[in-house]
């Protein structure tokens, strides 16, 4: 198992849609244990998406088991390959959001309260779950990264120009993190 370096929110391969993935292999069963470790070396990870790290696979790791509103869940860890959401509810709220891949950088953003997912598990199963609340939040935004799709791209005209000077900060690298982070060039920062 092994610390990964997380990848700039501005390095191409988060801009790029993920492989599916038509076969469980050692090698995708050891990413999730490497992407595990990676999320809990960072300061407040719950989700982490495969491009995160640099590899292009349909792939999300979920640990909930910190956050109070789950911990009595059963939620905890979860390993999510070709995650699809088949429905989604009218109703939506606002949530302050952050990245890993954009340290330092929090929003609001408005997404539907609760889903429907369906994934497949490191065993082969189909898996068909109801997320709510945090859980389908989290669950939203990681699909985003899978699709090269940017939380803070989700933001209204007004505030992406408010976020401008922030963004560039860290399309720059000109952040504090306490991981490893691959630049918008592709180069390792650890700061």
């Amino acid at each position: 198992m092994s610390v990964l370096p997380i990848f700039n929110s501005f390095n191409p391969i988060l801009k790029q849609k993920t492989k599916p993935i038509s076969e469980i292999t050692d090698e995708i069963k050891n990413l999730a244990k490497d992407m595990f470790d990676t999320m809990r070396n960072t300061e407040n990870g719950v989700g982490l998406a495969a491009n995160q790290v640099g590899k292009d696979v349909a792939m999300i790791v979920i640990d909930l088991s910190d956050v109070d509103e789950y911990k009595d869940s059963g939620i905890g860890e979860l390993v999510l390959l070709n995650p699809q959401i088949t429905d989604f509810s009218d109703e939506t709220d606002f949530y302050n959001e952050g990245c890993l891949s954009s340290p330092g950088f929090y929003e609001d953003v408005e997404r539907p309260i609760s889903i429907t997912l369906q994934y497949m598990d490191l065993n082969g199963e189909t898996v068909i779950l109801e997320c709510k609340n945090f859980f389908a939040r989290v669950v939203q935004h990681e699909i985003d990264h899978l699709n090269g799709i940017l939380f803070y791209e989700k933001l209204s005209a007004f505030r992406k120009t408010l976020s401008k000077n922030k963004l560039r900060k860290i399309q720059n690298g000109d952040y504090e993190i306490h991981y490893k982070m691959i630049d918008a060039d592709g180069n390792l920062q650890t700061n």
